[in-house]
């Protein structure tokens, strides 16, 4: 049964139908020397992406994927990846609101989930665990969209 406001038209809702890990990958080439203790922290590279695909008119399978790298130097402390997923039931937004639904509000309600995992990983390789800091997918959402319009012109 769909949400109707007074005017009768349907009200937004975001629902999260399914989360799912789709790759876990952690890497501690130099174990167990890397887990001696240092002079000084390793350098901490972080990347982060986000995509969505239709799976019908009202689902979507929005995809958060987190790359974190530790390094000493040229050496690799550890590696981790995850490509962290849900799939959402998105009703009565208008079109323009969209992309930043699906690029925005999604992956901040998978981020901290897929956080918590990164974390565990760190610790569980023998490392602090790794709390990566907050995300705005905001502000990532709109550097990307100024990217694909300035292709386009």
């Amino acid at each position: 049964m769909a949400n109707e406001n007074d005017n009768g038209a349907e009200s937004p809702s975001l629902n999260i139908l399914a989360q799912y890990i789709k790759d876990l990958s952690f890497e501690n080439p130099g174990a167990p020397r890397s887990l001696q203790a240092r002079d000084k922290a390793p350098s901490i590279n972080i990347n982060v992406n986000v995509n969505a695909n239709p799976l019908s008119d009202n689902d979507f399978d929005v995809v958060l994927s987190l790359t974190a790298e530790a390094r000493d130097e040229d050496k690799i402390v550890f590696a981790a990846e995850l490509v962290y997923g849900g799939v959402f039931r998105i009703t009565g937004f208008p079109q323009e609101h969209m992309l930043p639904v699906l690029f925005i509000e999604c992956p901040r309600l998978l981020f901290p989930f897929a956080r918590q995992i990164i974390a565990d990983a760190t610790r569980n390789g023998g490392f602090p665990p790794l709390m990566i800091d907050p995300i705005d997918f905001a502000q990532m959402f709109a550097q990307r969209f100024a990217e694909e319009q300035a292709r386009v012109n």
